[in-house]
């Protein structure tokens, strides 16, 4: 596999900041269908091309294979800060509100998508509202969703995101009884919108329930129980997560095939991600090293996530980039992707990576920013900047991540030498940019 040059070349550095697509190249067609996927809880070392050897992920190995994957992609540390990134192109700092919510004066990808032609669909988990017709709202034409209308468990402690599940379906609810698989109904869905829409452009978001906890079987387990009514254990028995992860893969597998039967492969653009870090009682095995879930957490366990994209006869095989992906690129990369230029009043924080998906070299970050509070508070808040490398807090802790992937040791000044120095200010440069960009009525307690 190659590696991506992370040299700024013009005339990428042009096309980003315009907003247009790279060259007219003939092998790019114009609106082509997106399908973006994101995994619940899984994070960047559970994937084998990522160098994960604790699970199975054949489909997710050969999109990756045939595609590229991105060594640096980073989300918020927890699952509603990370789908309000994601979906307005936008930090947490400047427009978060709570867990569970997204403001509903937001600006989304779907909205654009759907705006410049393309049919729109959500299914999965949402947690961003729980008003009917926030998935109308946000820019979806049809939804299939858990925890939309309704919260997690059934009033009696039964979870009700796998066996039997509660979901809404735009926008009304239904309740599964005989047997039925939420992971199962939702991708059914998505495979059905795909076939509806197979000749108009068509965006599909698919934020998975699997793999959060309660980590229980898959149909695929061989002690799978069709009549179980959810567990009673919130996170459940972690030797179930590697079926989980299996069948998160199998799921993407479902999905490609579904694209090869329309024969719509070479039209369309498929992205997975994950929300956040694995959840915390999960132990992992990546190049040789064990690796401890760290959903909640700061560091690379708890934000660094795989980011896979695959474009049949579009994008260069085998390719590997190590540049950095935030959150916010998503949104301005979808618009590129469909040709959309990005309304003027928007300005989301994002920088598109389009053209790293066609071979090109584009415009790659030099830095990421996080905030990230649970609650939307900015006193509770924990910030923090980094590259590639180094990482330093609003707290004024530097870390070398290379060497210290826990940050168990804060760098000291006295030991840092011309170029640490030089990227430690520009880090303190990016965090001070930052330091007066969350409105005052956002924060909540």
């Amino acid at each position: 596999m190659k590696k991506i040059s992370r040299t700024i070349a013009l005339f990428g550095l042009i096309a980003s900041m315009t907003g247009c697509k790279i060259a007219a190249d003939p092998k790019v067609p114009d609106k082509p269908n997106i399908i973006l996927i994101m995994a619940d809880d899984l994070g960047y070392e559970c994937i084998g091309a990522n160098g994960g050897t604790s699970y199975n992920t054949p489909e997710l190995d050969r999109l990756a294979k045939t595609g590229i994957r991105f060594e640096h992609c980073y989300s918020q540390p927890l699952c509603t800060p990370s789908r309000v990134k994601l979906m307005t192109g936008i930090y947490n700092v400047r427009n978060y509100v709570q867990f569970g919510v997204m403001d509903r004066n937001q600006t989304t990808f779907a909205h654009l998508l759907k705006n410049a032609g393309y049919a729109t669909c959500v299914a999965g988990k949402w947690q961003l509202g729980s008003q009917s017709d926030s998935y109308r709202h946000f820019g979806f034409d049809e939804s299939c969703l858990w925890q939309h209308t309704r919260g997690r468990t059934d009033g009696q402690e039964h979870d009700t995101r796998y066996s039997n599940p509660r979901l809404e379906i735009n926008g009304e609810p239904v309740n599964y009884t005989k047997g039925e698989y939420a992971p199962d109904v939702t991708s059914d869905f998505i495979c059905d919108f795909i076939e509806r829409h197979r000749d108009k452009p068509f965006f599909a978001y698919y934020p998975m329930i699997l793999t959060h906890c309660p980590f229980v079987p898959t149909p695929d387990s061989p002690d799978w129980d069709s009549s179980d009514k959810g567990s009673t254990s919130y996170k459940g028995d972690t030797t179930y997560f590697g079926g989980m992860v299996s069948y998160t893969d199998k799921i993407v597998n479902k999905l490609t095939a579904k694209l090869g039967e329309l024969g719509l492969a070479e039209n369309t653009l498929i992205m997975f991600t994950g929300d956040n870090g694995t959840d915390e009682p999960v132990v992992s095995v990546m190049d040789g090293r064990k690796v401890a879930g760290g959903k909640g957490q700061m560091t690379d366990a708890g934000t660094r996530v795989p980011l896979i994209v695959n474009w049949k006869g579009v994008i260069p095989e085998g390719e590997v980039c190590s540049d950095l992906v935030d959150f916010t690129d998503f949104l301005p990369t979808l618009c590129e992707t469909a040709g959309i230029t990005l309304p003027a009043e928007l300005k989301p924080d994002g920088r598109s990576f389009f053209p790293q998906l066609i071979g090109q070299t584009g415009n790659p970050r030099d830095w990421i920013y996080i905030w990230y509070s649970r609650a939307g508070n900015d006193t509770d808040a924990k910030v923090f900047a980094r590259n590639q490398c180094f990482k330093l807090y609003r707290s004024g802790n530097f870390y070398d991540i290379g060497k210290d992937v826990l940050e168990k040791t804060p760098l000291q000044d006295g030991d840092l030498n011309d170029e640490t120095r030089r990227i430690k200010a520009m880090l303190q440069k990016v965090i001070n940019q930052y330091k007066d960009a969350r409105p005052a009525d956002l924060n909540t307690i």
